[in-house]
């Protein structure tokens, strides 16, 4: 065979082969090249059960946020709880000034609104300060507990028992007119006269005035709190003239 057609013969050969020779980048770029199934989007071998990122992220979000909002709940519920201590005395465990203020303001509006009659009255001790004087503040501590307890059994849930400071305490009753206000004044000063606490062996017992002033629908809590204030030491003037005798 001629030397020239050999070499043709070779380069055809060459040709044929280089023709059927892929690069790696025309693999890549052949659409009908078929890849093994789920070759493309199969995880590495091993991570199947890893959460993805950005899933993991959210996930740690959400629990942050139900922490926080758990937390919040119990710093409400604890502020709430504080807010109510802060308006009882903690020596008798009812409603303080501020407690009975807030409570005469509501009572105030309730009875402009529906026409419903209350009345505050309002309670100073007899024979209190001797009872400090001659036995201590822990005797008149235990006198003031005592009556508090007395008050508290001769009200109704919706009525309001407070002391208002010192010996002076304060009792908002409902449905009652002004005959029935003197009525409960009266049985109110029977029962603490009767009532005694015990200290350090020794029985102490005191007296109450007792001044009753209907709430009134142009009412603010320091008219009612005045009058039946005044009342108490007419009251008071009264019981110290019956007991001179």
């Amino acid at each position: 065979m001629p030397k020239g057609e050999t070499r043709r013969g070779r380069g055809a050969k060459s040709g044929i082969a280089s023709a059927h020779a892929r690069s790696p980048a025309d693999e890549r770029r052949d659409p009908t090249r078929m890849e093994p199934p789920g070759s493309r989007f199969a995880p590495p071998e091993g991570k199947l059960d890893e959460v993805p990122p950005r899933r993991s992220v959210a996930m740690q979000l959400a629990a942050e946020v139900d922490r926080l909002e758990r937390e919040l709940a119990a710093a409400r519920t604890q502020m709430a709880a504080l807010a109510t201590r802060a308006e009882i005395d903690p020596l008798t465990d009812i409603l303080n000034r501020q407690g009975f203020e807030r409570e005469l303001k509501r009572s105030l509006a309730h009875a402009k609104r529906y026409g419903t009659s209350a009345a505050l009255l309002y309670l100073d001790l007899d024979g209190f300060k001797s009872v400090n004087d001659r036995h201590g503040h822990a005797a008149g501590d235990a006198v003031l507990k005592a009556v508090a307890m007395v008050l508290m059994r001769h009200v109704r849930t919706s009525d309001v028992v407070a002391r208002l400071g010192g010996d002076e305490f304060a009792v908002v009753f409902w449905h009652m007119t002004e005959a029935d206000a003197q009525s409960k004044a009266r049985l109110l000063e029977a029962a603490i006269a009767r009532t005694t606490a015990t200290h350090a062996g020794v029985t102490l017992s005191v007296g109450a005035s007792v001044g009753a002033a209907l709430l009134l629908p142009l009412d603010q809590p320091a008219d009612v709190l005045d009058r039946a204030d005044r009342a108490m030491y007419v009251r008071k003037a009264q019981r110290s003239v019956v007991s001179s005798r």
